[in-house]
């Protein structure tokens, strides 16, 4: 069944109608519903199938603030109770299906991608509709499927045959702290105190920067020892193919820096039984390259020279739904964001809707565009050139951790997006 556009509209305003504090206990049970999709395209259009549903023993997630939207993403799931019609809970995310879209092959070449996302197990039957957005926030794809309790097909997941894992920074129970697992991706058995010690890397990277240095009382990170038969991963452009226990590889999109997994279904199944929200995966190769997708995962290389900054990039990218601030002069990529629309990462805009951006912090009198010259007196601006494009977008500051692997700090405006995220899930 497809949503149409004004049903989706009447989705979000039935969400605004109804109480905005949900009682957790009274529509969900302490337990995930994984939802398997296939995100596919041909000659017709895109489409969104169910695939499979899971459910796992332990929510890790949110229980407040249940029917708000983080940030707005590339797609979005909403859970309605059969009974009322009553929104109980919203997730947004964006995927490498969304990204396909942009491709040559798209236009030419039939193909289909893995997705999965948790919700919380619904106690009485509900309705879930989930739909994908293009760049004007339009929607190009969406269904809607029911779960009911007694579906004796919906497999349980995660109760036996849990993958080894250990904590590498905990500070909370799963109910109130964000759970990051870190899996590895190329890792022998034998290779795994060597994993550990990358993801222990990892933890301390991402915690060395603001706000997650401050904010670290709020995370928890797991390691999850997930083996793969080969060492490394596939580096397609040198013939090298490894049997890895997800599949990553390189070029991706035919970029030979990007780096991704489509075996999502595999990811999600290595972190059965273990409480998580974010994902971080590591590969076990010294080449250069990765990639962040909002609520999906990060994945980036564990022996290359810039694997702390890099780590840290990404998960801006697939934790807090930052947008690349760098950009090409040609315009190469100038139909990324269009300039009549503002963009959904909170560090970008098209000043279309700049106040529900960074506004409130640049100071009054900075020129826009503000010159990059001027960057030492105004640390927090509006500076031409973001999200791959040269003219018509801008980022906060001249420099920043999304923007320069060389630079040591994300800027003020992306400090605040992440704050501001933190807090959504937290408080």
């Amino acid at each position: 069944m497809k949503i149409t556009k004004l049903l989706l509209s009447a989705i979000v305003a039935m969400s605004c109608c109804t109480l905005t504090a949900q009682d957790f206990d009274t529509f969900f049970n302490n337990k995930t519903l994984r939802l398997d999709y296939i995100f596919g395209a041909d000659t017709k259009g895109c489409h969104v199938m169910l695939d499979k549903q899971a459910v796992l023993p332990e929510w890790s997630g949110r229980r407040h603030r249940l029917k708000e939207l983080p940030l707005a993403g590339n797609g979005q799931i909403t859970v309605r109770d059969e009974a009322t019609g009553d929104t109980i809970y919203r997730h947004s995310f964006s995927s490498l299906f969304n990204e396909w879209l942009s491709t040559e092959e798209a236009s030419t070449t039939p193909k289909a991608f893995q997705n999965t996302y948790l919700v919380p197990l619904p106690k009485a039957p509900a309705l879930i509709d989930i739909a994908l957005l293009d760049n004007r926030h339009d929607t190009i794809a969406s269904m809607t499927h029911r779960y009911r309790p007694d579906d004796e097909l919906i497999a349980v997941k995660g109760t036996s045959n849990v993958t080894p894992h250990r904590y590498i920074h905990r500070s909370s129970h799963p109910e109130k702290a964000i759970d990051v697992a870190i899996l590895a991706e190329g890792y022998t058995t034998a290779e795994m105190d060597s994993f550990y010690h990358h993801a222990a890397v990892a933890v301390e990277s991402i915690l060395k920067h603001e706000p997650f240095k401050s904010r670290a009382d709020d995370f928890n990170f797991v390691a999850v020892a997930s083996p793969s038969i080969d060492s490394g991963v596939s580096v397609p452009r040198l013939g090298n193919w490894k049997k890895t226990a997800f599949s990553s590889h390189f070029s991706t999109f035919y970029s030979d820096r990007y780096l991704t997994t489509g075996n999502l279904q595999d990811v999600h199944d290595a972190l059965a039984g273990i409480p998580y929200e974010h994902i971080i995966i590591l590969a076990n190769t010294p080449e250069y390259g990765g990639g962040g997708i909002y609520n999906s995962y990060t994945l980036t290389t564990a022996r290359h020279r810039d694997f702390k900054p890099v780590v840290v990039h990404e998960f801006g990218h697939s934790f807090g739904g930052l947008a690349d601030e760098y950009f090409y002069e040609d315009d190469i990529m100038d139909e990324s964001y269009p300039l009549d629309i503002e963009p959904w990462e909170p560090n970008i805009t098209t000043l279309v809707d700049f106040p529900s951006k960074w506004q409130s912090i640049v100071p009054k009198g900075t020129p826009v565009p503000t010159d990059p010259k001027d960057a030492d007196k105004y640390p927090v601006g509006v500076y031409e050139g973001g999200g791959y494009v040269f003219k018509g977008v801008y980022r906060p500051a001249d420099q920043c951790r999304m923007r320069n692997n060389t630079w040591p700090a994300f800027c003020p405006a992306c400090q605040r997006a992440l704050n501001l995220l933190i807090d959504f899930y937290t408080k």
